[in-house]
Parts: structure tokens; C-alpha cells; sequence
């Protein structure tokens, strides 16, 4: 969710030229990496907590403080990974990064990179006003947006139901507009679960929704690092992230809270 543009103003960070329809099929086979999320609590060998910028602030003016493995923010729960985002003044003698927040969240990343190859995370988004839920990838190492950005899904809640895929690098992001992308509306995408996907390969980055794509961008500059530096592994990250120069361009409603995101699962098959 280009949590590095840190300086930058915007009203979106969604793009909608990169538009497609096409069929998207899982692999038959069986996952490389899976979460089911049947357990009785987060598994930490397949995600760590990132807590970096709380006690300074998280980029895009977001109002969230990130916690670490705090039930309150993130627990199974019925088959389900959920990400409670809630409105609190937390205590600093007990949270020694908290930084003057309002809000608490969570922010789960991959501890296992992953590259080439098919992702679909089934979830259930928050429609509340100042949600800002994402999946999305990122490398380790290197400087936005050259490192360059995965949205598979994002969402605002003053837009509720209108998913966004986007694609960020040194020569397409938003702080230049000229960031990639598609949009989607989804009516029923904070009521059910849907299944957000994403196959991608060296020449191509296709992203989709219940095995249909709608954005798809390919890699028409070969060589060329500001258009595609995606050729190496990334971090799939799950987060709810509240207020925020998108999320919050319309307030937030603190009668809302807590407000959830739930997953299902998460599915990554490797390419061949």
C-alpha cells in the first residue's frame, strides 16, 4: 500500500488502465505454502509482526499502531486469521513503541519469500469509513518505489466494495501518476469471502477475483528496472491499516470500530 511515500499527499493510490477479463485457474496441485489458519493461534514460523514505525508513525499519515501478537489485534477464530483494527489510547508503560496513537491494528508479513507462481487469499473485507485493508507484496531490501510494489487487493471504506489492484515501481507509481492498475466493484466483498488472486509470471502480472481477472500489466520494457523490477522474491503482507492520506480522505468513523478483516486462507503455488 506504498507505505514509503511517506511525504506524499494523494487521494488514491489505485489506478484503473491496466484493465482485463480473463480466466484465472488455481494450479490442480497442491500448494507450495499454505495457511488454513485451523490452528489456535497465528503461526509464527510462517509470519512475524512488523511493529518498525510505530513509535514514529506509519507512512501515508495512517493513525494505526501496529501490534505484536496481541489477541485483541490478531487471532484465529473460527478457521479464520482476523485483523482487528480498534479505537484505543494504549497504555506506553506496556507498549513501549506506542506512538501516541488512536487506534490499533495489525500488520502480518511472510516470513518465507515468495516469487513466480499463483497466490489466491480468501478473505472477507471491513466496509467501515477509514478502513484501509490490503494483500500485497513487497521485496526485502531496497528503496520505494524502485524496490517496487504488488497491490493484489486494496480497498477504502469511504468506497466500499470498489476493489483496487496495483502495480508500483521506479517508473509507475503514484507519486508521479502513472501507477498501473485496475479497479473492481464487489458487491458483496465485506458480507462473504472471496477469493483474491494473482498469477504471476516473468513477462506478465495478472490479478483477479473468483478466478476472473481484472487487471493485467506485461512487461513491455524488458531490461528495464523503472518499468519491472519484478524479478525476484517478495514478502506477502496482510494488514488493516486505519485513517491515512487514502483511507482517511473522508474521515474515520470511530462509531464503527472495531472493525475486522478475516481470512480464510492463504494459498501460494510455486512457478515450475
Amino acid at each position: 500500500m506504498s507505505l514509503f511515500a511517506i511525504a506524499l499527499q494523494v487521494t488514491s493510490l489505485g489506478a484503473t488502465n491496466y484493465a482485463a477479463d480473463a480466466p484465472m485457474t488455481p494450479p490442480t496441485a497442491p500448494p507450495t505454502i499454505a495457511d488454513e489458519f485451523d490452528g489456535r493461534t497465528v503461526d509464527r514460523a510462517t509470519w512475524r509482526f512488523d511493529t518498525a514505525f510505530n513509535e514514529k508513525g506509519w507512512f501515508n499519515n495512517e493513525r494505526q499502531y501496529y501490534a505484536e501478537a496481541r489477541p485483541e489485534n490478531s487471532r484465529i477464530e473460527n478457521g479464520a486469521l482476523v485483523i482487528e483494527a480498534r479505537r484505543e489510547t494504549l497504555d506506553k508503560a506496556r507498549f513501549p513503541d506506542w506512538g501516541g496513537q488512536g487506534y490499533s491494528s495489525a500488520k502480518l508479513v511472510s516470513r518465507q519469500p515468495m516469487g513466480y507462481g499463483f497466490y489466491e487469499v480468501r478473505a472477507k473485507l471491513p466496509c467501515e469509513r477509514g478502513g484501509w485493508p490490503a494483500i500485497w507484496l513487497l521485496p526485502q531490501g531496497g528503496n520505494w518505489p524502485d524496490m517496487g510494489e504488488i497491490d493484489i487487493m486494496e480497498m477504502v471504506g469511504w468506497d466500499a466494495n470498489v476493489i483496487h489492484a496495483t502495480l508500483h515501481s521506479g517508473s509507475y507509481n503514484h507519486a508521479k501518476g502513472t501507477q498501473r492498475g485496475a479497479q473492481k466493484r464487489i458487491p458483496t466483498a465485506c458480507t462473504a469471502f472471496h477469493d483474491y488472486q494473482l498469477d504471476w509470471r516473468p513477462d506478465s502480472i495478472t490479478i483477479g477475483v473468483d478466478g476472473r481477472a481484472y487487471m493485467r500489466v506485461t512487461n513491455d520494457q524488458p531490461g528495464d528496472k523503472g518499468a519491472w523490477p519484478f524479478d525476484r522474491p517478495y514478502h506477502l503482507i496482510l494488514n488493516l491499516a486505519v485513517g491515512g492520506d487514502w483511507g482517511g480522505k473522508q474521515g474515520i468513523d470511530d462509531a464503527a470500530f472495531p472493525m475486522r478483516l478475516s481470512i480464510d486462507h492463504v494459498r501460494y503455488w510455486r512457478a515450475p
